[in-house]
């Protein structure tokens, strides 16, 4: 009864869209041959390679202090493209348990959202966001 098969698609196994992170995702990128880590808004996966905005993880810290605090920017987030061949691995960037994410750390100490801050969404009379000086 519980196990039959074939009426009505009833024991099927459901079909899984397998995850992948969309274009606009906030992600981490580990660089081989040197090792580098960077941390960006995704733009494009291609056969070559990725093209990343973002910055180094080294220097994120500074950069979002710089904004949090109105400053002028000597750091800012740079459009990248990195070969697959230097790519070890790409993760998008997401909580793990209590820890927060770059993203979340983000909001948290700028108050708003770094995709808003970068401009995604907003139409071309909105992509001023009056913190450049």
């Amino acid at each position: 009864m519980g196990g039959e098969r074939g009426s009505g698609g009833q024991g099927r196994v459901p079909r899984v869209t397998p995850p992948r992170i969309p274009p606009g995702a906030a992600v981490i990128i580990n660089l081989i041959n040197p090792n580098e880590k960077y941390w960006g808004i995704l733009g494009e996966i291609g056969m070559a390679g990725v093209i990343v905005r973002g910055i180094g993880v080294e220097t994120f810290d500074d950069w979002m202090a710089q904004v949090a605090r109105g400053e002028e920017r000597t750091l800012d987030l740079a459009t990248m493209f990195f070969p697959l061949f230097r790519i070890e691995r790409m993760f998008q960037d997401e909580p793990v348990g209590h820890v927060e994410s770059y993203r979340q750390r983000f909001e948290r100490r700028v108050g708003r959202p770094v995709e808003e801050f970068v401009g995604l969404g907003l139409d071309a009379s909105e992509e001023d966001d009056g913190l450049s000086n």
